[in-house]
């Protein structure tokens, strides 16, 4: 193993440890779509995406959180529909007393990947989730 694939194996260990419990995914239909860009100064951009999903099999909806804060260059969130069948990776939120019960129960989004057209919010590498899926099915 070469220094780069042992840097980045300790760093995915690491945030397994810290967020690992917190980890979630979702899979389903979207029910809704908002997407808010907010500018500072003409050179802080704010994207704040919120997402309702309808889990496949489920009454319940699922809300998730995409925000980005980026300077100087806008950034970007990928073409979502309503209707579309995605995969929303995220954390759950912290378990905390005091907001039991509050709206603030949403998802937070590290990658969604939409279903329908195939892509990605964030580039994952085609060949190694064939190669995980396979494994699933030949156990």
């Amino acid at each position: 193993m070469s220094f780069r694939e042992k840097l980045s194996q300790k760093y995915a260990e690491a945030y397994l440890k810290k967020y690992g419990d917190r980890l979630t995914q979702v899979q389903g239909h979207v029910l809704s779509v908002k997407v808010t860009t907010k500018t500072i100064l003409w050179i802080y951009h704010i994207l704040k995406a919120d997402i309702v999903v309808k889990p496949e099999r489920s009454k319940a909806v699922v809300r998730c959180q995409y925000k980005k804060n980026q300077w100087l260059k806008k950034p970007v969130f990928m073409q979502l529909n309503q209707g579309n069948m995605v995969i929303v990776q995220g954390l759950k939120p912290k378990k905390n007393q005091k907001s039991k019960g509050t709206a603030n129960e949403a998802i937070q989004i590290i990658n969604v990947r939409n279903l329908t057209t195939k892509k990605d919010l964030i580039a994952v590498d085609q060949q190694e989730v064939k190669r995980i899926q396979r494994r699933q099915f030949i156990k």
